[in-house]
């Protein structure tokens, strides 16, 4: 008998399982506030077949940090550019760090 592998989608967190209407309401906003975020290139989600946007939940992460930023007052173009931002900081860093702990593993007498 094969695994049926469908189910593991589920656990696939960059899965499109959400559509736009879904996504909405599980975020608390509208669908116009998702396609703001997609022209801004926040977040860029998959189309299905009939070509509706499908939502991962990765991008449902990302969607709720926009929604926190903008119900504070931030506009959506700035909310998005402040997350990107973060991302490529966050990106950074990480790179850093590793070169740093490769560096210090070469370096004679450590």
């Amino acid at each position: 008998m094969t695994a049926d592998t469908s189910y593991d989608r589920l656990d696939d967190e960059n899965y499109p399982a959400y559509t736009m209407g879904r996504a909405a309401e599980m975020l608390g906003t509208t669908q116009g506030f998702l396609r703001a975020i997609g022209e801004a290139r926040l977040i860029t989600p998959l189309r299905s077949a009939g070509g509706h946007r499908r939502y991962s939940r990765y991008q449902l992460r990302i969607a709720a940090r926009a929604r926190e930023l903008v119900d504070r007052g931030t506009p959506v173009e700035a909310a998005c550019r402040i997350i990107i931002l973060e991302d490529q900081l966050e990106e950074a860093q990480r790179i850093n760090a590793e070169y740093r702990r490769t560096a210090s593993l070469h370096t004679p007498g450590t």
